[in-house]
């Protein structure tokens, strides 16, 4: 419990302290709108005890498009500490106590799914993202998993990359790069069955209880691989870039479950890390 209140009240210090440097960000379109939400979510993951580790390299160029698994809110704070990106989510995130706030702050595209009709929306203001310089990360799962298993890519959303063109006098091509997020230790211990329901969110389980034992336990390492990023122009086909990429990132998923890096020297297993590893490149 000490822990707990300990963690949350150092998050809602950090989100206070840069809160008006980001509202001054989306205010003057600057660059503080993408460094300051990427300064909370590495502040985050040091203050939680998240471990992240980095396989490949993010590509440097743009627009670019991100497409990502989902297994739990903490991909957010993930992704997030690593790049500075803004995500695609469903509508009712919006709505939602804090963490709605949160997603506005950081530019989030909102997707109303049950409406099929609002998908083009969706995909235009993903293009504008993506033609303003944002690294736009979209799950194309459409819903979270248990970590393990990775849930077929859905396209809809990826025709965002030829409104981005067709909408462009700058750029002919859209660049497409998987990423795969891979919880492999939670206390020390590696991330099987068993343990996929403490760092996994998804299903029926209720968020605050789930963020409420995150904070409390800490303690999670996580493996973010880069797969390949691949230039599109106007003929590609969604289908095939949904189909590539979810090889791509399937692929990256099993590898890091399997072969989960080291511990660093002096961590002792069971305990949150004192610092967390970031591999900024």
């Amino acid at each position: 419990m000490i822990r707990t209140i300990y963690t949350s009240a150092l998050l809602v210090l950090i989100a206070l302290l840069l809160l008006p440097f980001q509202l001054a960000g989306i205010l003057f379109n600057s660059r503080l709108q993408r460094i300051v939400p990427n300064l909370f979510h590495r502040a985050a993951c040091a203050i939680i005890g998240i471990r992240i580790t980095q396989v490949g390299e993010r590509t440097r160029e743009s627009p670019v498009l991100i497409l990502s698994n989902h297994a739990s809110w903490l991909d957010i704070t993930v992704l997030g500490a690593v790049a500075p990106v803004v995500f695609v989510a469903k509508s009712e995130v919006a709505n939602w106590p804090l963490f709605g706030q949160l997603a506005k702050l950081q530019r989030t595209v909102f997707v109303e799914r049950e409406r099929r009709h609002k998908t083009g929306d969706a995909a235009r203001a993903m293009g504008d993202r993506l033609l303003g310089g944002d690294a736009v990360v979209l799950f194309p799962e459409g819903t979270s998993s248990d970590g393990i298993r990775i849930l077929p890519f859905r396209s809809a959303l990826i025709g965002a990359v030829h409104h981005a063109i067709g909408d462009s006098t700058h750029h002919d091509r859209v660049t497409v790069q998987p990423v795969s997020i891979a919880y492999v230790r939670y206390g020390g211990v590696p991330v099987g069955r068993a343990l996929r329901d403490k760092v996994a969110w998804y299903g029926e389980a209720e968020l605050v209880p789930h963020l409420l034992n995150i904070l409390a336990t800490g303690a999670v390492d996580v493996t973010v691989s880069w797969g390949e990023a691949v230039a599109y122009g106007m003929t590609a086909n969604r289908k095939d870039i949904a189909r590539d990429a979810e090889t791509a990132v399937r692929r990256m998923t099993a590898r890091a479950l399997r072969s989960p890096p080291a511990l660093p020297s002096g961590t002792e297993e069971g305990l949150p890390p004192a610092v967390p590893a970031f591999d900024q490149t």
